[in-house]
């Protein structure tokens, strides 16, 4: 009897709550949803530009590389492999650099060879790199 009264009333139970009548759902202004999503995304660019903004300051404050090591130039050879000039303690040594190899000096220089300064001609191509450290702020 138990059974029977537990399979009647889960059978029932079901179609009572679809039957009960359906609050129907207040009308939505299209207007006022579209400025909040515009609101909310002109928030979310904002704080991407934020962090942006405060991620270069914190880089700013953080010398890169070392004081007494300073790559000079670096000049690909290969697809994996390049040769870089670098200047240890007024030395300046030529070292080859590949994944299989790790670092090896190619030679050390007796006359240090003079650092030129950039091309200062605003006619001559410009790289990815230089267009993006005039963005740099100290």
């Amino acid at each position: 009897m138990r059974r029977s009264l537990a399979a009647l009333a889960g059978g029932l139970l079901p179609c009572a709550l679809m039957a009960a009548p359906v609050a129907t759902a207040p009308a939505v202004d299209s207007g006022a949803e579209m400025i909040r999503v515009l609101v909310s995304l002109l928030g979310v660019v904002a704080l991407i530009f934020f962090v942006g903004w405060l991620s270069r300051r914190a880089q700013a404050r953080v010398s890169p590389g070392g004081r007494k090591i300073r790559v000079i130039e670096s000049m690909p050879v290969g697809i994996k492999e390049k040769v870089m000039l670098l200047e240890v303690g007024g030395t300046q040594l030529l070292v080859g650099a590949s994944p299989t190899g790790g670092l090896r000096t190619l030679h050390v220089l007796d006359t240090p060879v003079n650092v030129d300064a950039p091309p200062s001609d605003p006619t001559a191509i410009r790289g990815f790199r230089d267009i993006l450290s005039q963005w740099k702020r100290p």
